[in-house]
């Protein structure tokens, strides 16, 4: 599997594909992936999605139709997206999106694994954090 920490380079290619709902990405060795926006947010690495550690994510659902609005890039080693559903925390780096893209099959059967053990699918809608926030709630 894939180590979302070893330093990767920049990809010599990015394509935000809107229609389709896809994030391109190609680098000079040769690999190359296409990551639906779903799966990029829904993986965010931000802290309102992973925790603040172990055990303190938060589980996902009705991204099937989430959008890319913009795209910013960090510095040269990430990306920032905003997605349609207002999240905007999460900053996606070079490791990480080729993380998402080499190990997609994967990481989707853990998404669907974890959301028939809590008994809800791809489409439920998310339910409110406590205190109505859409933050890391602390």
């Amino acid at each position: 599997m894939a180590n979302p920490r070893t330093r990767r380079s920049a990809p010599e290619n990015l394509t935000v594909h809107a229609k389709s709902r896809l994030l391109e990405l190609s680098w000079p060795d040769g690999a190359h992936f296409r990551i639906p926006f779903e799966l990029m947010r829904v993986y965010s690495p931000s802290a309102e999605v992973q925790g603040h550690g172990p055990g303190q994510e938060v589980l996902q659902t009705g991204k099937r139709d989430v959008d890319i609005t913009e795209l910013a890039p960090i510095g040269n080693y990430a990306v920032q997206p905003t997605f349609s559903d207002g999240h905007l925390s999460g900053i996606f780096t070079w490791e990480y999106l080729y993380f998402l893209g080499s190990q997609q099959d994967e990481l989707w059967k853990q998404y669907l694994e974890r959301l028939a053990a809590a008994g809800m699918d791809r489409d439920a809608p998310m339910p409110l954090a406590a205190g109505g926030g859409g933050g890391c709630g602390h």
